[in-house]
């Protein structure tokens, strides 16, 4: 650790070659040290040896810049949190770092990110559960976006789906909010036109029949 103030006095020889191995050796450290150095310069860097961060002088010389935390522990070099990408001409492209919850469950942030799991889960359930089917309900339409629509092949008989495809035994049962409550029984109905998405799928016993699960989202 050494820092200077870069400014070499008229002295004796001996006192010269000091002067001189103080300045390399603040050079060849990045004027590490406890504190910031008390003569700074435009551009110069500094590691923080307190906070291991290497920090950068700007071009006003009146702040430090952070660049990045050193782990002394495992020798490693490691990126601070919310540093932005940017092109060659410093125009931001993306950010290195977490954004706000509100951000990727409302969809409308467009700034390409690092995110966590557990925040992709939030933004998908945020979706799924306010925005398809708050909206069905308030509709009052089974068919609507965010209704859910249970398929099931109902062969011969209501007890014994059958294995077949024809279309005939199709029939269509409407479930309008997450708790199941208020279940449209439209035996017969035609399920309502839109983007649809498999849920899930029930078997009836060995025959493979049964129905499937699922969810308009458009």
């Amino acid at each position: 650790m050494a820092q200077h103030d870069y400014s070499i006095a008229n002295q004796t020889a001996a006192s010269l070659r000091t002067d001189l191995n103080n300045v390399l050796s603040a050079i060849v450290s990045n004027n590490s040290g406890a504190t910031a150095p008390a003569d700074t310069y435009a551009n110069m860097f500094w590691y923080d040896t307190t906070a291991n961060i290497l920090k950068m002088r700007n071009e006003a010389d009146d702040a430090w810049v952070n660049i990045g935390y050193v782990d002394q522990t495992a020798d490693a070099f490691r990126i601070l949190d919310n540093t932005q990408v940017t092109n060659t001409s410093g125009t931001q492209t993306g950010l290195l770092g977490d954004q706000a919850t509100a951000t990727w469950e409302t969809g409308t942030g467009t700034t390409e990110s690092l995110v966590s799991p557990a925040k992709v889960k939030a933004a998908i359930d945020s979706q799924v559960t306010t925005t398809f089917v708050n909206t069905a309900i308030a509709g009052s339409s089974v068919g609507n976006v965010g209704t859910y629509a249970f398929l099931v092949n109902t062969g011969s008989t209501a007890s014994d789906p059958g294995n077949t495809t024809s279309a005939s035994n199709l029939r269509y049962f409407g479930i309008r909010d997450t708790q199941l409550a208020n279940v449209g029984n439209l035996v017969g109905s035609v399920v309502s036109a839109g983007t649809w998405r498999c849920m899930g799928q029930a078997l009836n016993g060995s025959t493979n029949a049964g129905g499937t699960l699922w969810l308009r989202i458009a």
